[in-house]
């Protein structure tokens, strides 16, 4: 049973054994002026390993960015988390939490971006920089990471077992000659290079390395979160359209309805239509069959009503 959007989606998007999170900010009115609040978004995306269950977004709103919140939307969830590095979800990751820690698999987009950054040569020459402050590291750090996004996008949407068999033969090697090289280059630099930094979001923790590839020994894990990204998108292009979220309620209520549309846009529907009819049929179904609604059930039904035509 739910009686809210998100109650309806809270259990396919995290009744699964991987998610894929995110968060971006939003304006939140507060005495006259904004704060910067945040939306969180938790979305399930099997089919880059042929996985039969239909994508799903859950969004949720919080006025800050407190690790709290990671921990309250995921309480009592264990599974496979793909991120980024960020800190607010450390306490997933710990051995004594209950029902078991979450296992960190972190995402390659983030680590690539800190060294494309250094040897953007586009980029550079828009900021007004010289082509030769391009770093050679970086540019070969890009080439070399690239390397694995290409391997990646040959077992795009292939069951988990042959992606699985695939990066044990292509992949694995490639990423261990990765973890040689940045350890090497790493030696000669110090601490302030900027492409030590790059170097260190990979390496300088413990355990982290361990999380960039536990993608190797498992076909469902992605190289990357950019499902959670795309996600987002819409987001930021609504940010120019609206000026903020005028309370905490205001803030949730617009979880609820991103919750909904990004999930029919996941699952190639039109929010609009989709939409239309639902608000239309929900006052003739009782609360017990409001998950007939999702939009995958939906689509289902529609189909279902075309053949019979």
């Amino acid at each position: 049973m739910c009686s809210l959007p998100n109650g309806c989606m809270a259990k396919p998007v995290l009744g699964r054994p991987k998610a894929g999170p995110g968060d971006t900010t939003v304006p939140l009115l507060a005495r006259g002026a904004t704060k910067e609040a945040r939306l969180w978004i938790y979305v399930r995306d099997d089919r880059p390993f042929a996985g039969t269950a239909p994508p799903a977004a859950l969004f949720h709103f919080s006025a800050d960015r407190q690790m709290v919140h990671p921990n309250m939307h995921l309480s009592g969830w264990k599974g496979i988390l793909q991120a980024d590095a960020y800190g607010g979800y450390n306490d997933l990751y710990r051995t004594d939490r209950s029902p078991g820690p979450v296992a960190s698999a972190l995402c390659w987009s983030h680590a690539r971006r800190k060294f494309f950054e250094l040897a953007d040569i586009a980029g550079n020459v828009r900021k007004g920089k010289a082509a030769h402050e391009i770093s050679p590291v970086a540019l070969q750090a890009v080439n070399r990471i690239d390397a694995l996004f290409d391997l990646e996008r040959s077992i795009n949407g292939k069951p988990a077992e042959e992606r699985l068999a695939a990066r044990q033969k292509h992949t694995r090697l490639l990423v261990k000659e990765l973890h040689g090289w940045l350890t090497a280059q790493r030696a000669q630099m110090s601490r302030h290079n900027p492409v030590a930094k790059a170097i260190d979001y990979m390496l300088g923790k413990e355990g982290r390395w361990e999380a960039f590839t536990r993608f190797l020994d498992d076909g469902r894990i992605c190289l990357t979160n950019n499902a959670a990204e795309r996600a987002l998108r819409g987001i930021a292009l609504g940010r120019k359209a609206w000026l903020f979220a005028g309370s905490q309620r205001g803030g949730e209520r617009a979880a609820f309805i991103y919750s909904l549309i990004v999930t029919a846009r996941m699952n190639d529907i039109d929010p609009q239509a989709w939409l239309a009819d639902v608000l239309a049929r929900m006052p003739g179904l009782p609360i017990s069959r409001l998950p007939e609604l999702l939009p995958w059930h939906w689509k289902a039904i529609g189909h279902a009503r075309q053949d019979a035509a």
